[in-house]
C-alpha cells in the first residue's frame, strides 16, 4: 500500500471522504501549518492528515463565535503526552485545501476536503506541527453493496422524517443523495447524528459493503428510538453538515 508523509491536523470530528472541513485556525501550532501550505507551489496539492481525538484525551475546543461547522484545533502536541499515536484514533482522512486565507491579525480560515482514507504508522512531534507517516487505505465495494445502498437510501429518509417530526421541523424537498455506494455510506455517516466513537467505527470499515450494513442497523434504530421520545432537539436537516465533492 502507499505511504506518505503528512502534516497532521487533529480534530474533535471525524473527517470523510468527499466531504467539506471548513476550518477557523488560530493556534501558532497550526497557523504555521497551514502557512506552509499556502507556500506550496500552485501545481501541488495542500494535502494534509485529519484524524479524530480519542476521548479523554486533549480535544479541540470550540471557538466562541465560531460560525456553525467551523472548528477550532487543539493546542501544541506536547498536550498530547509522549505517544501521540495513542491520542488518536488508528484511521484519519487525508484533506485537501482548496482555499487558505490569512486574515489581518495573522490568524486563518481554510476550505478542504477528505479524499482519501489512511492508517496511521508513526507521528512525529518534533518540529512546529505533527507530521505522521501514513498508509492510504482503498475503498473495497464488499459484497451487495448496491443492494445495502438502496437499503440505506430509503431508511434515512426514513430517518430524517421521523427526526424531523420530533423537533417539529419541516423538511424542505427530498435529500440529496449520490448515487455511488461508497459515497452515499460517507454521507449518511457524516449527516447521521452520532457521536464520534460511532463515526470512526464507520470511517474504519473494511469495506463499503460493511459500512452500509452498520448503517442501516443504526438508522433501523435511531429511528425507532425517535418514536419513543415525545421531543428531539432542533437540528437543521436542510442542510448537510459538511457536502459531498
Amino acid at each position: 500500500m502507499t505511504t506518505a508523509r503528512l502534516p497532521l491536523f487533529p480534530l474533535n470530528s471525524v473527517l470523510f471522504p468527499g466531504l467539506l472541513l471548513p476550518l477557523n485556525v488560530f493556534e501558532q501550532r497550526y497557523r504555521a501549518l497551514m502557512r506552509d501550505l499556502a507556500a506550496l507551489p500552485e501545481d501541488e496539492r495542500r494535502r494534509f492528515g485529519v484524524v479524530a481525538i480519542r476521548d479523554g484525551h486533549e480535544v479541540a475546543p470550540t471557538a466562541p463565535g465560531l460560525p456553525s461547522g467551523e472548528h477550532a484545533e487543539p493546542g501544541p502536541a506536547s498536550g498530547f503526552g509522549p505517544d501521540p499515536m495513542r491520542a488518536f484514533y488508528s484511521v484519519g482522512c487525508v484533506a485537501e485545501a482548496a482555499t487558505i486565507r490569512r486574515r489581518a491579525n495573522g490568524t486563518y480560515e481554510a476550505l478542504a476536503t477528505g479524499t482519501t482514507r489512511f492508517r496511521l504508522k508513526s507521528v512525529d512531534a518534533s518540529g512546529p506541527y505533527l507530521v505522521a507517516e501514513v498508509e492510504e487505505l482503498p475503498e473495497i465495494p464488499g459484497d451487495e453493496a448496491g443492494a445495502l445502498a438502496a437499503g440505506v437510501r430509503q431508511a434515512f429518509g426514513a430517518y430524517r422524517k421521523r427526526l424531523a417530526g420530533a423537533a417539529e421541523r419541516t423538511l424542505v424537498g427530498p435529500a440529496e443523495l449520490p448515487d455511488v455506494p461508497s459515497e452515499l455510506s460517507y454521507l449518511v455517516a457524516a449527516s447521521a447524528m452520532l457521536d464520534t466513537p460511532v463515526r470512526q467505527r464507520l470511517l474504519q470499515a473494511p469495506d463499503t459493503a460493511s459500512r452500509l450494513a452498520d448503517e442501516l442497523r443504526l438508522l433501523r434504530a435511531e429511528t425507532a428510538l425517535i418514536g419513543k421520545l415525545p421531543s428531539v432537539p432542533a437540528a437543521d436537516l436542510t442542510r448537510r453538515p459538511t457536502s459531498p465533492n
